[in-house]
């Protein structure tokens, strides 16, 4: 059993930055893919960027430029640096581990609330 601890969140000013953190824990060695989403208040949870088995990594418009995911294999973990923060950046975080295409592990949210 795969679990996902998510850590990083809070409340930053508007230009802020705060880094989000992951970490599997269980049989989570396999080739796998590392996502992150985000869901604000009333709205549809969203992908924000993800990070595949060779590194190679790919945003959502609205953040490109500004978040850089990373991983961490020897610490099973992601992370998602996030820069110069806007208010619309207001959401519930979740990681999701994706293992050898097939099996999904969702974290359970950390809030990032960014005021202006």
């Amino acid at each position: 059993q795969v679990q996902l601890v998510e850590s990083g969140g809070g409340l930053v000013q508007v230009g802020g930055s705060l880094r989000l953190s992951c970490v599997a824990s269980g049989n989570s060695d396999s080739i796998n893919t590392w996502y992150w989403y985000r869901q604000a208040l009333g709205k549809p949870r969203e992908w924000v960027a993800s990070i595949n088995a060779d590194g190679s990594a790919n945003y959502a418009n609205s953040v490109r430029g500004r978040f850089t995911i990373d991983r961490d294999n020897t610490k099973n973990a992601v992370y998602l640096q996030m820069n110069s923060l806007k208010p619309e950046d207001t959401a519930v975080y979740y990681c999701k581990l994706n293992q050898n295409g097939v099996y999904e592990h969702w974290g359970q949210g950390t809030q990032v609330t960014v005021s202006s």
